[in-house]
């Protein structure tokens, strides 16, 4: 097994670390009900998606 040479400080693990970040989910109003909602995800609240009732086709309730 390989064993590294020099033990990595917490600023050069920091400096690589630094491009982790979380992002914020995009939502989008549904057209149908207004409510918010994750893009290309179907309406929790009403069932649909891309202007067509889905929930009872899925068995999503």
């Amino acid at each position: 097994m390989p064993v590294p040479k020099k033990r990595v400080g917490k600023s050069d693990q920091g400096h690589r670390r630094s491009t982790w970040k979380a992002t914020v989910p995009s939502l989008m109003t549904c057209p149908q009900c207004g409510d918010q909602k994750l893009t290309h995800v179907i309406c929790q609240t009403c069932g649909y998606y891309g202007g067509k009732k889905v929930s009872e086709r899925f068995g999503i309730s």
